[in-house]
């Protein structure tokens, strides 16, 4: 009897665990097909707010992101743009995400933040990164308005000095996990707002001085 294989058998689907970087990745998948590249810079603003799992790798991510940054701030998305196994494919974990537009931009921040998903059903986000002093700042901030905030004991503390996060101008910046719950469009508006005001607080925005800068075709 011949075997068949469903259409959705991830046997023919590259292991994004297997890289060593994003030239790995981009060998193997196809930018405007498989992934979208998204650079948007922001006048003078010394901050990034980054989605590196973003579109259908980590859903919801690319919609936080967008919230946080806002017309202030500069903001880089990868988003995963296959019909299937996004994540499999796709997901290139943070201490080696070296895709280049992204290190061009965050090279010249003071402050960056990146957003991502992870399961779980639990209302708690996870905080973590080298800037210590501002992953607590925002997790008093959260606090402060009912929102759960972990900054320790959880399983994604992002201090490799090559988490993505840890990759700007000072070494050292913040990453946020979103469980499920919180990608939600209702909650994901909520705690992005919390997050655009505690950042008001340590950099200037850049006003209205936005320069669309993209790879890929999609908005």
């Amino acid at each position: 009897m011949a075997l068949i294989i469903p259409s959705d058998s991830t046997a023919d689907v590259p292991d994004a665990d297997r890289y060593r970087g994003f030239a790995d990745l981009a060998s193997s998948q196809t930018l405007g097909r498989d992934y979208d590249i998204l650079v948007r810079r922001c006048g003078d603003s010394r901050v990034a707010v980054i989605a590196p799992h973003a579109g259908e790798i980590e859903d919801g991510t690319s919609e936080i992101a967008r919230a946080i940054a806002g017309d202030d701030f500069n903001l880089y998305l990868f988003e995963g743009r296959r019909p299937a196994h996004n994540y499999r494919a796709l997901h290139l974990t943070s201490h080696l995400f070296d895709e280049p537009q992204c290190l061009a931009l965050i090279a010249g921040c003071t402050t960056v933040i990146a957003v991502h998903g992870c399961a779980g059903a639990e209302h708690t986000l996870l905080l973590g990164g080298r800037d210590r002093s501002l992953r607590d700042r925002l997790a008093a901030g959260l606090r402060a308005t009912g929102v759960a905030a972990s900054t320790q004991g959880h399983p994604f503390p992002a201090v490799h000095p090559h988490n993505i996060c840890n990759r700007g101008a000072t070494g050292r910046g913040v990453q946020i996990e979103f469980p499920n719950p919180l990608r939600k469009p209702i909650p994901a508006r909520f705690v992005a707002a919390v997050v655009r005001r505690v950042l008001a607080t340590v950099a200037t925005p850049c006003g209205d001085a936005i320069d669309p800068l993209r790879s890929g075709t999609h908005a």
